[in-house]
């Protein structure tokens, strides 16, 4: 699959992701806590791993912007 491909997928699932967390920190007293674990401790564990993807397939753009000479 192509890298633009991936992104493409990849960007609103990071928005999902995002929303979540900051919906469950918001609502937290409203989830039990096994709930709570799961919408927002393991969910931001997922969040982390795909924002190194997201890093990891737009580095080309990391070093062009922020390491050229």
């Amino acid at each position: 699959m192509k890298r633009n491909k991936i992104l493409k997928i990849l960007n609103p699932i990071l928005v999902v992701f995002f929303l979540n967390q900051a919906i469950s920190a918001i609502f937290r007293d409203s989830f039990s806590r096994p709930a709570f674990d799961i919408f927002h401790k393991t969910a931001g564990m997922i969040l982390l791993c795909l924002i190194a993807l997201h890093i990891i397939l737009n580095f080309n753009w990391v070093k062009a912007n922020y390491f050229s000479k």
